[in-house]
């Protein structure tokens, strides 16, 4: 385990009896309350000192509720320090009577996620309007989590030429096949994505790309090098996933894994890795 405390960068809540969340149907472990009570008992023995709720894909009808629900769980747990919210990009200029609620709710709300690995356009991300809602982010103070599929980073690596203002970090690495053991395209794209200044790189949802129940160090180990050469020590940022972890890990061991597979790393790196480095995309308080 990391010696300090550590910046879970990727925390999910939700209570499915509260908001519709389809894309539950059928999951028997995740369709069901994962709060802040379950979030403690399930990250035991692990210190964090702050998290980052991110959106959990509502109804676009619960969108905003969603995130006015997020900004109440951060009065009962105070490591609660940001939330990234869904916002209909694809709407372009018209996102942003959407965007100025979003903010209105409060300092807490520090970017967006609009989905796109479910598209079933592979250049859904390079549609005007949708360009143009990431484009206008920053004027809100604003970033943009991309949670997309290894398929869909060469036309993510595009929007993000055509939005060189806006802070992007990818999640969960770009979701390569890991069970597959495929490195290709995947390594080239991710070494031109992170030649551009304004992307970092979150380092979770590894373990449910792999074979859920049997992968191994070994098998994480070439992606986890490889973003960790290409976005350098500044760029890159841990994050649980919790709970879609579940479904391959328990949270101590994918924050064991990691902390073994970057066992090589100075303190001052590690500490960029598990801590700093989020603090400054996210612009959290300082310890």
């Amino acid at each position: 385990m990391p010696i300090f405390p550590i910046v879970d960068a990727h925390v999910h809540l939700w209570q499915p009896d509260r908001f519709r969340m389809s894309w539950l149907d059928g999951d028997s472990l995740l369709n069901r309350r994962y709060d802040l009570a379950e979030y403690r008992e399930h990250t035991a023995g692990v210190d964090i000192a702050a998290m980052v709720y991110l959106q959990v894909d509502v109804e676009p009808p619960y969108a905003l509720l969603e995130a006015q629900w997020a900004t109440e769980r951060a009065t009962e747990d105070p490591r609660i320090q940001g939330i990234v919210p869904w916002a209909p990009l694809e709407y372009g200029e018209l996102a942003r009577a959407f965007l100025e609620a979003l903010v209105a709710i409060g300092p807490l709300v520090k970017g967006v996620r609009r989905i796109v690995q479910s598209e079933l356009d592979p250049d859904f991300c390079l549609r005007p309007d949708f360009v143009r809602g990431v484009q206008i982010l920053p004027e809100y103070g604003l970033s943009y989590d991309v949670c997309i599929r290894h398929q869909q980073l060469a036309s993510t690596i595009e929007m993000v030429r055509r939005c060189p203002d806006t802070s992007f970090i990818l999640d969960h690495i770009g979701k390569p096949s890991i069970g597959g053991h495929v490195l290709d395209p995947w390594r080239e794209q991710i070494r031109e994505l992170a030649s551009l200044p304004n992307v970092y790189c979150k380092v979770s949802g590894l373990v449910t790309e792999a074979e859920h129940h049997r992968w191994t160090h070994a098998d994480l180990e070439p992606y986890v090098s490889h973003v960790l050469e290409s976005f350098r020590e500044d760029r890159v940022v841990f994050g649980g996933d919790w709970p879609v972890l579940l479904h391959a890990s328990t949270y101590p061991r994918w924050v064991e894994t990691l902390d073994s597979l970057t066992s090589h790393l100075s303190p001052e790196a590690s500490r960029k890795l598990w801590s700093d480095n989020a603090r400054r995309f996210y612009r959290l308080p300082d310890l």
